[in-house]
């Protein structure tokens, strides 16, 4: 059974998906409440009239009163390797706070929703796609009303903070992409594509835990 869009929380709303989700979701109209956890105010997202700003230093100090009675849950927080600066950093923003974040809704009627990484596997050689994995097997672990993993390839659009490699990808791929079929499972996506790839997973998923991959996201309209 699906539920309606009526109140969201969602962390990791700064960033390339999270912005653009807040603005889709500003725009749905059965959608009354949108707060975004930040660590400090944004300039940008006090434009968008619906939207709440909690902010709160460590995410990790997020509890149940907090996330108390909203529709759905968002979780697009996500970082690099590079820019965490260790492999401990990392883990510990993209396991320990994404863990914690989807903990709070365990046994509630709250739908989960996470921005995950495709090719996400505990057995990858690659550390990123290793906690990746890890992270939705936790998830997986719990009990949920309804969780939505989202698993998009390289990200296209315009970051707030600089990521050389896929910045030079990005450049890449726009001049070589009329040349990449929409069957190629590893086309890089948008953030708009991924956004709304979560909207339509909040609004018309009736089984309790379902993948979007890359393809699906593709093909988001």
């Amino acid at each position: 059974m699906t539920k309606s869009i009526k109140s969201v929380i969602v962390i990791g709303a700064t960033g390339l998906v999270g912005r653009e989700l807040l603005k889709q979701l500003n725009q749905l109209e059965v959608c009354e409440k949108i707060t975004a956890v930040v660590r400090h105010e944004d300039a940008q997202l006090r434009t968008l009239e619906k939207v709440q700003q909690f902010r709160l230093d460590d995410f990790l100090l997020l509890n149940d009163e907090d996330v108390n009675g909203y529709s759905h849950a968002f979780s697009c927080l996500g970082t690099t390797l590079k820019k965490a600066g260790s492999k401990e950093k990392f883990y510990n923003i993209d396991y320990e706070i994404n863990a914690h974040f989807a903990d709070l809704f365990e046994s509630t009627s709250t739908h989960y929703l996470l921005i995950s990484a495709m090719d996400a596997n505990t057995d990858s050689k690659f550390f990123y796609n290793k906690v990746k994995g890890k992270l939705e097997n936790h998830i997986q672990d719990l009990k949920l009303e309804h969780v939505s993993i989202v698993r998009p390839s390289l990200l296209l659009g315009d970051r707030s903070e600089q990521r050389t490699l896929e910045d030079m990808t990005q450049k890449l791929y726009q001049k070589l992409s009329h040349f990449v079929p929409n069957t190629f499972k590893y086309k890089p996506v948008t953030a708009a594509q991924v956004a709304r790839t979560m909207l339509k997973a909040a609004q018309f998923q009736t089984d309790k835990f379902e993948i979007y991959d890359n393809l699906a996201i593709q093909n988001s309209k």
